[in-house]
């Protein structure tokens, strides 16, 4: 025994599936993290951010601050407090030299942070984020020390970055 399906219950069928699909859809929202009706700038614009104990944590919190307030500074008065550890390692990528001018190498820096409400000090998120930059690193010391300083100095920004987005994330909720 066969059943045939008519072609009105086949359009029923289609109309039904097009219209639950649409109701779905509908339900969904998608904000942008950094438009104006998120009120994510101002919130991030009261960020207060530790002081820095060496240059490299100098480095990711200056250029937090400014990446927080879209370049006007330090707040004036801050909601929202972040307390900031940049640590950096130098490292070789192979054991032995390569070449007899350059020696492939990396360095780390390992960013932990908590953000805190400073009204009742409640933790709105805490996470530690890494960041590797590749280096070539010549034979004279001077050139040495600044490409190990240049890659510091690439890794410091982008940490500062992906901080910067973590915190707003945790601040849009």
């Amino acid at each position: 025994m066969s059943y045939e399906i008519s072609p009105a219950f086949r359009r029923a069928i289609r109309l039904v599936t097009i219209l639950a699909a649409s109701a779905t859809i509908a339900g969904c929202q998608v904000k942008p993290l950094y438009s104006t009706s998120t009120g994510v700038a101002p919130k991030l614009a009261s960020v207060e951010f530790s002081q820095a104990s060496d240059r490299v944590t100098q480095l990711v919190r200056n250029h937090l601050i400014f990446l927080a307030s879209g370049g006007a500074g330090e707040p004036v008065k801050s909601d929202y407090f972040v307390q900031l550890s940049v640590a950096s390692a130098r490292a070789d990528v192979l054991d032995e030299e390569t070449s007899a001018n350059f020696i492939p190498g990396r360095v780390t820096l390992t960013g932990s942070y908590t953000l805190t409400h400073k009204i009742d000090g409640k933790v709105i998120r805490s996470a530690t984020r890494k960041v590797t930059s590749l280096v070539d690193v010549g034979p004279q010391q001077f050139a040495k020390l600044r490409a190990y300083r240049d890659a510091e100095d690439r890794a410091g920004r982008e940490l500062a970055e992906f901080i910067r987005a973590d915190i707003a994330a945790a601040l849009s909720r």
